[in-house]
């Protein structure tokens, strides 16, 4: 049914008129008020109900009230108990014991205020023993929780101090034994660190002659000292050189990998990995040294039947050298004597394991392509050392715009004049990067950034201390975001401790 309908309605006997009818809906649902179906046909038929609006009356502009009044009606009932009981008096011809009765007299009579009085007082005292026991209870847990805490910062004090102790151990140990490029760089960082104080002392101590004879000293010390780091970092690059060689080779040789559906390992062999593991373990059993002579021929009739396979002036010469330290070690020539031309057989063992011919699995893994032409898109010049190198061996920091000096000619660079150690901005970025991972909302700028860019924002923006805190040691500093909700960048980050981050990172609200 519309909202609106049109009624005719006839107002005389000849005459009719149309009258607009606005229907109002109620807002609530109609109730059932009872009905009744028919049994033949099966239509439902429902009591209706109306409520017209009453009729206000006009307000006279008084105050009425009604005389009506509310009464309760009360019943009378008379109860009588289902034992019928008797008592027994004292008479003539009757005597009753009162030895067990009791005397009973009424005491003081208490009014109602007197009565809520007492139970207020009542309900005091058990409310001030009551909030006591809390008290003791609220006492008791902060006790313990100052223990707990102080327990723990105690702990957490030891846990720091023995870091920092292993720590400088480590330091100390990786100057003693300095194998890697930052080994070397905390070697000659201490060195500048010595030659800045003795420079100190010497000024301060030493005037005229005395002190440019105790400068001329300094110098010889330092450069001796050089020159025995210098003679320590050629042995390490040795020794690194060959662990990179076993390591490369390796991981030519290591099978395919890949994980199933239900989280599985499958591994699987191709002809060119059994062929890698095969040069492999040939190039590691002509690597060995201190080994009976009758193995040492039996691995080098092997090598020599390996790479006669191939036909070619590289091959040739590999087998040359093979026929030559046979026939020395049949002449009995001594072990120290044959280091030269071992070495020699080692190296072109190696070239002839780099050459995708020979091993096709080793052409995924070179720096260097096969094929030149694909070398002309990322190569730039080095204008210090004058080679050409791929641009990944070129730092770009975030002020750059040319391509500088390569990687190797700034570190000799800062190993001959400023001496500086990025081991702390180094681990801070790495950390950095790892946090920023973890966020998995596509970060971008934290992963363009070089330790450099790192190095200015700590020293020159923050000060190398924690906004916090102001606690400088840079190994237990860490940069994270300002707001979480938006990607790291220079402008959207803090520098904090550790602690002090975990904390930073759990706040929901930073204006409160």
């Amino acid at each position: 049914m519309p909202d609106v309908i049109t009624v005719r309605v006839q107002t005389d006997s000849d005459s009719f008129q149309d009258v607009v009818v606005k229907i109002e809906r109620p807002s609530y649902h109609k109730p059932f008020l009872g009905g009744f179906k028919n049994r033949i046909t099966g239509a439902e038929f429902h009591n209706a109900g109306s409520q017209t609006i009453p009729k206000k009356r006009p307000d006279k502009g008084i105050q009425l009230f009604c005389r009506e009044t509310q009464t309760v009606f009360e019943r009378n009932k008379p109860q009588q108990t289902k034992n019928t009981t008797s008592t027994q008096m004292t008479k003539i011809g009757l005597y009753v014991s009162n030895m067990s009765d009791k005397l009973i007299s009424p005491g003081k009579y208490l009014t109602a205020e007197e009565y809520h009085k007492r139970r207020l007082e009542a309900v005091i005292v058990l409310q001030a023993y009551f909030r006591r026991w809390l008290a003791i209870n609220v006492v008791q847990n902060l006790r313990e929780e100052k223990r707990l805490r102080l327990a723990w910062e105690a702990q957490e004090e030891l846990r720091r101090k023995k870091e920092k102790d292993d720590r400088l151990r480590r330091e100390h140990e990786r100057r003693l034994n300095a194998k890697t490029q930052e080994d070397f760089e905390l070697l000659y960082h201490a060195l500048e660190l010595w030659r800045q104080e003795e420079t100190e002392r010497i000024n301060g101590t030493l005037t005229g002659a005395e002190r440019k004879a105790a400068f001329c000293g300094l110098l010889e010390q330092e450069a001796q000292l050089i020159a025995s780091t210098g003679r320590h970092k050629l042995n390490a690059d040795e020794e690194n050189q060959q662990k990179a060689i076993l390591r490369f080779l390796n991981k030519c040789a290591q099978p395919k990998r890949w994980e199933a559906y239900d989280g599985k390992i499958t591994e699987m062999d191709t002809q060119y990995t059994l062929r890698a593991r095969e040069l492999f373990e040939i190039y590691r059993s002509i690597s060995m040294n201190d080994i009976p002579k009758d193995e040492r021929t039996d691995v080098l009739l092997t090598l020599r039947r390996t790479v006669k396979e191939h036909e070619c002036k590289l091959t040739r010469e590999i087998v040359e050298l093979i026929d030559r330290e046979v026939d020395l070690m049949s002449r009995e020539v001594k072990e120290c004597n044959l280091e030269g031309l071992r070495k020699r057989i080692c190296t072109l063992f190696l070239q002839y394991i780099k050459t995708p011919k020979f091993n096709p699995e080793v052409a995924r893994i070179l720096k260097v392509p096969p094929d030149p032409l694909k070398l002309y898109k990322n190569v730039n010049f080095c204008h210090s050392c004058e080679n050409y190198l791929p641009s990944t061996e070129f730092p770009v920091p975030a002020n750059s715009r040319t391509i500088g000096r390569c990687r190797l000619c700034c570190k000799l660079d800062n190993e001959a004049r400023r001496r500086e150690t990025f081991l702390k901005y180094k681990l801070i970025l790495e950390n950095l990067r790892k946090s920023e991972a973890d966020y998995q909302d596509d970060a971008k700028i934290v992963f363009l950034i070089q330790h450099q860019d790192l190095q200015y924002l700590i020293e020159n923006i923050w000060g190398c201390q924690s906004a916090l805190s102001a606690c400088s040691d840079l190994y237990d500093l860490v940069m994270v975001r300002w707001d979480k909700q938006r990607e790291w960048s220079p402008w959207n980050t803090i520098l904090l401790t550790k602690d002090e981050a975990d904390a930073h990172l759990k706040l929901c609200n930073l204006q409160k």
